[in-house]
């Protein structure tokens, strides 16, 4: 690789890992600032949860959206740009959150948002996967994610130290100072080529208009359940699963969070260099998910749970689910180059979205068989059609990216 390629591939790296942490900070933020924030608005405590789930749930429909249309735009203009067009989106978000003065308008800045952050880590993982070479783009996409992870811990200690407005114009204005690092930043040469021989590129229904095409489509999006029930379920619920275990203190999720997202930034630089030395992502996938089902059961089972303990298991649980960087990695590396954005932006999203599904199972279940079984049972679902769709994947560890779908 030539000096000018390798700068050009050290600058994506980097642009992509801070955006992905400016990414992270802002969708975690809105929990840690949450409560305070609406008792600033006048929100009543018997209304804080049932505002905070339109405002949460009005943030994940913006990412769903968003990750239709960036993941279509990364295809058809450029991975640059929409690297770029989502962080500016947003980091003005961010900024216009700290001058809401009403739910509504909370509410809308929030969808806002959500389109925004849509976009920026499946640009940025397409960029990195195109970019690097086969044997060593793994790399790229783990200090992504290790890096990007980080943000949630940022949000956590800034949202917890700092006034509600002033939290978000930092996050606001981390995300504009990145736009400084464009300059000299080159575009995809794969995406280039493909532009050049007028190939016809993100036509999102060329996923669904072909039976093994849609299969692999639905097995990406699968393989990423577990991850999002640990996060959405496990530790968002945490201080109703301390009260089931008869737990000795008060179990924070706030720090729950923090923690969580600190053993999946860990998890994810392991699983990158698992990676490396097994040459193979679905050995790698399958591990992770193993050991995900053992840091559940283990969760389940903690009667006199303690305040220590739950951050040791909150480190645990993120560290087994940390397989988040290997997982987008596989989505991008499973298409080609006519479709690779729309993939690999898409599919993060919808796993995301998926949370809602999941946590609905969840409550269910719960009313059925109480909190500890319903979420075994949600748990063990999860990781079952994770497994079986993982099997129905291809290892693409040394794969050639240089190809389009037809």
């Amino acid at each position: 690789m030539n000096p000018s390629n390798k700068r050009n591939v050290t600058l994506i790296i980097i642009v992509a890992a801070l955006g992905y942490f400016v990414d992270i900070y802002d969708l975690i933020l809105f929990s840690v600032v949450r409560v305070a924030s609406l008792k600033s608005l006048g929100v009543s405590a018997d209304d804080m949860l049932s505002v905070g789930a339109s405002i949460i749930n009005s943030q994940m429909f913006g990412m769903l959206v968003g990750g239709i249309l960036w993941g279509i735009l990364g295809d058809k203009k450029g991975r640059l740009s929409v690297l770029f067009g989502s962080i500016i989106v947003y980091s003005l978000a961010n900024i216009a959150n700290g001058f809401v003065t009403t739910v509504p308008a909370y509410i809308v800045i929030r969808f806002i948002a959500g389109v925004g952050l849509a976009g920026e880590l499946g640009a940025g993982i397409t960029l990195v996967t195109e970019s690097m070479s086969k044997e060593n783009r793994g790399y790229g996409t783990m200090i992504v994610a290790g890096v990007g992870l980080f943000g949630a811990v940022a949000a956590a200690l800034i949202g917890g130290h700092y006034a509600w407005q002033t939290s978000y114009f930092i996050g606001g204005g981390m995300g504009l100072l990145l736009l400084f690092l464009r300059v000299g930043l080159a575009e995809s040469g794969l995406f280039k080529e493909a532009k050049e021989a007028n190939i016809q590129r993100g036509n999102m229904w060329m996923l669904f208009n072909n039976g093994s095409r849609f299969k692999k489509y639905l097995c990406c999006i699968l393989i990423g359940l577990p991850l999002w029930f640990v996060v959405g379920v496990l530790i968002t619920f945490s201080p109703e699963f301390g009260k089931a275990l008869g737990a000795t203190g008060i179990i924070n999720a706030g720090k729950g969070i923090m923690y969580c997202y600190i053993g999946i930034a860990v998890g994810d630089v392991v699983a990158g260099f698992l990676c490396q030395m097994l040459k193979s992502r679905k050995k790698v996938m399958l591990i992770f998910l193993l050991l995900t089902a053992v840091a559940i059961v283990v969760y389940l089972y903690s009667t006199g749970l303690t305040p220590d303990t739950f951050v040791w298991l909150s480190l645990f649980l993120g560290f087994a689910s940390g397989y988040w960087a290997t997982f987008v990695t596989i989505a991008s590396e499973q298409f080609g180059t006519n479709l690779r954005a729309t993939v690999t932006t898409t599919v993060p999203n919808f796993v995301r979205g998926s949370v809602v599904a999941v946590t609905l199972s969840f409550q269910f279940l719960k009313g059925q068989y109480g909190i500890l079984q319903g979420a075994m049972i949600v748990g063990f679902v999860c990781l079952v059609i994770a497994l079986i769709a993982l099997s129905q994947l291809k290892e693409t560890f040394n794969k050639d990216l240089d190809y389009v779908e037809v």
